[in-house]
């Protein structure tokens, strides 16, 4: 009945340490910023948090398209009309720190070259190259892991369209740690979930899949609302959103 309070979290491991090539120390320190469990008041800290991304989630409910352009040659646009932004800040994920949608299924176009290696069921796929048209993967290649790519890519129908669309926001997380729960919530990053979407964005592709690939934007890149910028370098232009 939805009762049942939850919240998935990390715990520092050595072997997340070692993904994330750094020490346990480091890694520690590393998880407890990235929830800002080092602020003198973290409640307080999320709570502002929340109002910020608010701010972010009503200006994009009433957009209709979202368009990402990097000079590394990201430049795709979604569909988003009449679906719903989410704000996410805290009360599921922890840490958290991104707003997300469910992109119209037939409406996303433009290529996507994403920054970061995307884990996915113990596989590492790097150089991931994404073509869309009409709202499905039209061509998919990878420097590393291409054949495991295209089978997850080819393992149902909704699999080749996206779910979910994302902006992270967590400015206290900095580097690729190769953990999605942090690699996706980085400041001044989007990403992008092949597969099933969540209902309450208003998505309704389903698929077995649901993978997160991350693009960095704060080496020249831009995020354009209905052909406004919003976002440069991986920083939002108005004051009041999530800032570093």
């Amino acid at each position: 009945d939805g009762a049942l309070r939850w919240v998935g979290t990390e715990y520092p491991t050595n072997a997340a340490a070692q993904d994330a090539e750094m020490s346990l120390a480091e890694y520690e320190d590393f998880v407890f910023n990235a929830g800002m469990l080092d602020r003198p008041d973290p409640a307080a800290a999320w709570r502002e948090v929340s109002v910020r991304q608010a701010r972010v989630c009503e200006r994009l409910d009433g957009a209709r398209e979202v368009r990402f352009v990097t000079p590394q040659g990201t430049d795709v646009t979604l569909g988003v009309e009449g679906r719903r932004w989410i704000n996410c800040d805290g009360h599921v994920n922890f840490p958290d720190g991104e707003v997300f949608t469910g992109p119209i299924e037939g409406a996303t176009r433009g290529v996507v070259r994403f920054t970061y290696p995307a884990v996915y069921q113990g596989r590492e796929v790097d150089g991931v190259r994404l073509e869309f048209r009409d709202g499905r993967v039209v061509d998919a290649s990878a420097a590393k892991g291409e054949a495991f790519l295209i089978s997850m890519l080819d393992q149902d129908d909704g699999a080749r369209v996206l779910g979910e669309s994302a902006i992270g926001t967590n400015y206290a997380i900095q580097r690729y740690s190769k953990s999605t729960l942090f690699d996706e919530k980085i400041g001044g990053t989007f990403h992008l979930a092949l597969g099933k979407a969540y209902p309450e964005t208003g998505g309704v592709n389903e698929s077995s899949l649901h993978w997160d690939l991350v693009c960095d934007l704060r080496q020249g890149g831009r995020i354009e609302v209905d052909g406004r910028a919003i976002s440069e370098n991986g920083r939002f232009l108005d004051p009041e959103w999530p800032q570093p």
